[in-house]
């Protein structure tokens, strides 16, 4: 049985950490630009998709070290977490391929781009 879509934070949390280990803060920050501005994660948001992400083996703490007398956890992704992002990834290019081939046969996209 095929696993369920990722949800698009998460799907942007795994996409932040697959090109280096990053700390909550920066992952808030990466996934804001990765997504131009269109997702905005919370602190709370964030903490609770990494205990999950963590829970499945997608992600794992790196290291940790304390900043300003604050703990700082930097995450990387799993063998496993780049395994599932990589399908995940097929799986909505597929789609979305799928998506542009009707819209083109349609006569509702003519240049390969936006509808």
């Amino acid at each position: 049985m095929a696993e369920a879509p990722l949800r698009e934070p998460t799907f942007l949390v795994l996409t932040a950490l697959a090109e280096a280990p990053m700390h909550g803060y920066a992952v808030i920050e990466d996934v804001l630009r990765i997504s131009d501005g269109r997702v905005r994660l919370r602190a709370g948001t964030l903490y609770a998709v990494l205990d999950r992400l963590r829970a499945d083996g997608l992600i794992e703490v790196e290291r940790e070290e304390v900043v300003q007398s604050r703990l700082r956890r930097y995450y990387r992704l799993t063998a496993l977490g780049a395994r599932r992002l990589t399908e995940e990834a097929s799986r909505l290019r597929h789609n979305a391929d799928a998506a542009r081939v009707r819209l083109r046969r349609g006569g509702l996209l003519t240049d390969g781009g936006a509808a």
